[in-house]
């Protein structure tokens, strides 16, 4: 683990506020899973609000990304230099900040801009609270990153939930925003001090590490691996509605089924995840988590019907949610390149599959059918198993 662990004595640390530092680094990734679900279940609300048709919506969806490659540039930098304590908690407070900042757009092009900020520090909080995550991990003995991406997905929910109670009740997308911004803030204000505190500024030649210049190939290799992953749990956040109504032809209501029964499995695979990888180490879990993935989504395939396909779903969210916590994790622990140098490296490489992976089914699909999609996504799921069994990565 890197030397640059916190000026606070590991000994005191391990008796007296581990489980503190680790509900802490669970709040922020609660925090920036709950920020993200917030915007997402007013998407609808904001569409009429501005009178945007689905191609203006698709658009400006767009925007999101492009924030999160524009701060993919120097994430890395700024979390090695000044540490992701304060990174984290600056990153969070902006993430959330921005949210206020969607509701009052009142044209396209400044909803564009907005969410353009949101995706940027987005980014910037995702790779300093996954620097926490690893650094957290160092105090204990046991797996427990998986349980953090855990919370991630568990404010997905709660973010939904609370959006629907907001509905409920016909409050306004700005005051719903604002509510949100300040549970986050009270989240900031009353754990930022018991993140690990990380020493700063780094070495200069730690920070201006450049990857294409000298590309490394272990974590260029986990960028695939989790490039793949990412692919496939794309395509089910974007897709699984689709084919339940398309493909499996579900009855009214049941058309959420898919998703619904895949964002649980993934959510309560994260948190399995953990005790898997203590049993079976992380070589092990990865190859299992790939062909669960392509069993889960050839099954969606071969047997379209209601209830075999929310099997199938929920054995592809099994899948996936175990290779982010296990591919950041061994980013993280690189013994020569800094954590949040290593994180955004991985994640610059990983993202494009979140990117490319829902785009491919509707290409494919556009040609073929979506059950011909879901087939060529499938494989994905054999190439993250046959990788990880070829490779040297894991023990």
């Amino acid at each position: 683990m890197s030397s640059s662990i916190a000026s606070i004595s590991l000994g005191k640390l391990r008796k007296r506020y581990r489980n503190r530092v680790r509900l802490a680094t669970a709040l922020f990734f609660f925090g920036m899973g709950f920020s993200f679900a917030t915007w997402a279940s007013r998407i609808p609300s904001i569409k009429s609000q501005l009178q945007l048709t689905e191609a203006d919506l698709g658009s400006l969806l767009l925007a999101l990304p492009v924030g999160q490659l524009l701060a993919m540039t120097f994430s890395g930098k700024v979390v090695t230099r000044y540490g992701s304590r304060w990174i984290c908690a600056l990153g969070l407070l902006l993430y959330a900040g921005c949210l206020p900042l969607i509701s009052v757009s009142h044209s396209k092009w400044e909803l564009a801009v907005a969410l353009t900020l949101f995706g940027f520090f987005g980014n910037l909080c995702n790779i300093a609270v996954n620097t926490q995550g690893v650094y957290t991990q160092f105090f204990f003995e046991k797996p427990i990153l998986g349980s953090f991406h855990g919370s991630w997905s568990l404010a997905g929910f709660a973010g939904a939930l609370t959006g629907l109670v907001m509905l409920s009740f016909h409050m306004s997308v700005f005051y719903h925003f604002l509510i949100a911004l300040g549970f986050v803030s009270i989240i900031v204000v009353t754990n930022t001090k018991y993140l690990v505190k990380t020493q700063s500024p780094k070495r200069e030649e730690e920070s201006s590490y450049n990857f294409l210049k000298n590309p490394d190939k272990t974590l260029l290799w986990l960028g695939i691996i989790c490039f793949f992953g990412m692919a496939s749990e794309g395509i089910m956040f974007d897709w699984s509605g689709v084919y339940f109504k398309e493909i499996v032809e579900a009855p009214g209501a049941f058309v959420v089924l898919g998703y619904t029964s895949f964002m649980i499995s993934m959510a309560s695979g994260r948190f399995l995840s953990d005790f898997f990888v203590a049993r079976l180490g992380n070589r092990k879990v990865l190859i299992y988590s790939g062909l669960i993935i392509f069993i889960g989504l050839y099954t969606a395939v071969l047997f379209p019907y209601l209830i075999p396909s929310t099997l199938a779903f929920m054995l592809v969210g099994i899948g996936v949610s175990n290779v982010i916590p296990i591919i950041f994790n061994a980013a993280g622990n690189h013994p020569t390149i800094p954590t949040g140098m290593a994180l955004t490296i991985v994640t610059s490489i990983s993202f494009l599959g979140f990117m490319i992976g829902p785009p491919i089914i509707g290409y494919i699909a556009e040609l073929t059918n979506l059950r011909y999609s879901f087939a060529v996504i499938g494989v994905f799921g054999l190439i993250i198993a046959g990788l990880v069994n070829q490779l040297n990565i894991f023990k």
